[in-house]
């Protein structure tokens, strides 16, 4: 709950940023001047950008986390049981051995996004983030095509379907 908080007030704090930078930009924008008009759009563009990263990485943790819920609903979410070192992170040895097993896991099922969401956990206890976001990715993007999936969005089936696999199970 507490990451929850922490997470909208940051978002609230980058709200308020990013409209006092879109209010410049429209102060520019108004000063007229050959100088003012293009500095002032190219500022108008950061509050825009800065939503779009806000909305995208929002809508993946919302996503990751209903995923997780539901994962833990079916009781295959991974167990944590990896030792520690002291600083709490890891150990970077069992991570790479447990990593090892996910992987052939998903190797073996790799339309399923169940055994992806446990490669993901797996690529972030071996500390490789960027591979640990993608595989998350591939998760959701394999849950959204699931025709037994409670969340498939409504063009699930049109995707499905340009895929060549109408008749997925």
């Amino acid at each position: 709950m507490r990451d929850k908080a922490v997470h909208a007030a940051l978002c609230a704090v980058l709200l308020v940023y990013l409209g006092l930078v879109g209010h410049r930009g429209v102060l520019l924008v108004r000063e007229g001047t050959w100088v003012t008009v293009p500095l002032g759009a190219a500022v108008l563009v950061l509050p825009l950008l800065g939503a779009w990263f806000l909305w995208r990485g929002t809508r993946f943790v919302l996503g990751a986390n209903r995923l997780a819920r539901r994962l833990d609903a079916e009781g295959g979410l991974p167990v944590d049981d990896l030792p520690r070192t002291p600083s709490g992170r890891v150990d970077r040895t069992a991570a790479d051995a447990a990593f090892a097993a996910r992987k052939a896991e998903t190797e073996e099922h790799p339309e399923d996004w169940r055994c992806w969401f446990r490669l993901a956990v797996a690529y972030r206890d071996a500390r490789d983030t960027p591979r640990a976001r993608k595989a998350m990715q591939h998760a959701l993007d394999l849950h959204a095509l699931d025709p037994h999936a409670s969340h498939a969005p409504a063009g699930a089936a049109a995707e499905r379907k340009r895929l060549g696999r109408p008749d997925v199970p």
